[in-house]
């Protein structure tokens, strides 16, 4: 378990399944998460999913977010497609719009980044958001993630062509945000 200010990142349990997935099902989250078709996910997807995770060396480890205080399952984040040769994997995050701009997206983050720098030994740490997620590109650029770049109409979302940023911060850049 990684611990930061005000939540920690763990091991998901089977109970926070249906929780996951009717957060990632919510019209208002979904529309920030993905690229393709947002068909809902059935339960029988979140099982194979959780069925599927393994915690050595797939490249790919997703984390629950719970909230310190009472152990409230908030959403999740993840590290995939890392690049052991060239030190770099990207990074997502999603909570439940209960949850949003209070701190616990900022927080679950940078845990999850400075693990990635800490513990991975990474030198890049990237992720990618749609150029409308104002909100999210303000918690990146906070904790120290900058743009690379924009893949210009990259996405078919919201009824027309939207521009996706890359963004990412490197070790040397890196400072694990205060509790301010």
């Amino acid at each position: 378990m990684l611990s930061g200010h005000f939540v920690r990142l763990r091991a998901y349990e089977r109970e926070d399944l249906e929780k996951a997935r009717a957060i990632y099902n919510d019209p208002e989250v979904n529309m920030y998460l993905r690229p393709d078709i947002p068909f809902p996910l059935k339960a029988e997807d979140e099982i194979r999913w959780y069925e599927s995770q393994n915690p050595y060396g797939s490249g790919s480890y997703s984390f629950a977010i719970e909230r310190l205080e009472d152990r409230q399952y908030l959403g999740s984040c993840g590290i995939d497609t890392v690049d052991w040769k060239n030190s770099h994997a990207s990074v997502g995050l999603f909570l439940d719009k209960l949850y949003w701009n209070k701190g616990y997206g900022t927080d679950a983050l940078s845990t999850l980044v400075d693990f990635c720098f800490q513990e991975m030994n990474l030198h890049k740490v990237y992720l990618y958001v749609f150029a409308y997620n104002q909100r999210a590109i303000h918690t990146y650029e906070k904790i120290g993630f900058k743009i690379d770049g924009t893949l210009r109409e990259n996405v078919f979302k919201n009824g027309k062509y939207q521009d996706e940023l890359v963004m990412s911060v490197l070790r040397n850049e890196w400072t694990l945000p205060s509790n301010d």
